[in-house]
């Protein structure tokens, strides 16, 4: 699947926190899309109808890019584009949950993709949060993804020690990973966008290119880790990962659980 994704080089828009904002282009760039990271009102629109999908992050919001977020979202959704979300922090403040809630109602996302703690906040299931950290909870969080893609009607992605990809009905669990990849700013960020730009290739089965994905992405993280093992290094060392060719070729079954090599 990588492989198609590099040959059809697809246009992600993304509007993103200004924190990853480069790091998230040259990310996309390193696995063969391309990215357009605009933000403003006045051209949401034409960015996203020129776009093979939209990647919408909150982790910087205003006023003024949650507008675009709608515009651009709706756009995509009449064009029959795919719409990813990252609900950054979605837990952290009032503003950025009613944020959330607006997007996800006036916007037909395709996928949900955040971590543990930000998918608690969206069910309102009680957790213990920091920041945008993932924080810990007692909760089943297989269950709340399950509920969550049931309940929204779309595809969540959930990551952590194992990451959880469900429409509502099936689950695909994926192993892979390194903590490494939670110590450098950016890289769940990044996997929004990632994930944005599998849709786009593959827009008819959003599960399991979803899943895809975060297979690729995690596989990659794996290799970087045995190459750069400490944070500065490990951030570089997994852009030059995700470029390399032949990672994540491999064809993910909707519905399978993936085991470790």
């Amino acid at each position: 699947m990588s492989e198609k994704l590099r040959a059809e080089n697809p246009i992600v828009h993304c509007i993103t926190n200004h924190v990853v904002s480069n790091y998230q282009a040259n990310g996309l760039l390193a696995i063969g899309a391309s990215p357009i990271m605009g933000e403003a009102p006045e051209e949401a629109a034409e960015l996203a109808a020129i776009a093979g999908a939209v990647s919408l992050n909150i982790g910087t919001l205003n006023a003024q890019t949650l507008e675009s977020m709608i515009i651009a979202g709706k756009t995509a959704n009449q064009l029959g584009r795919p719409v990813v979300l990252d609900p950054v922090g979605v837990g952290a403040t009032a503003f950025r949950a009613a944020a959330a809630k607006r997007i996800l109602t006036e916007v037909n996302i395709a996928v949900l993709r955040c971590n543990a703690g930000e998918l608690a906040a969206i069910c309102g299931t009680e957790w213990q949060g920091k920041g945008v950290d993932a924080g810990s909870g007692e909760a089943d969080v297989k269950q709340l993804a399950v509920e969550a893609a049931g309940r929204l009607g779309l595809v969540v992605a959930v990551t952590g020690s194992t990451d959880i990809v469900t429409d509502g009905k099936e689950i695909v669990e994926i192993p892979f990973g390194h903590p490494l990849m939670s110590a450098i700013t950016g890289s769940g960020c990044l996997l929004s966008a990632v994930v944005a730009a599998y849709l786009a290739v593959y827009p008819e089965n959003v599960l399991s290119a979803a899943a895809e994905a975060l297979r690729f992405y995690g596989e990659a993280g794996e290799r970087a880790s045995h190459l750069a093992p400490e944070p500065g290094s490990f951030q570089i060392e997994f852009l030059n990962q995700l470029a390399r060719p032949g990672i994540g070729d491999t064809e993910l079954p909707a519905g399978k659980e993936l085991q470790p090599k």
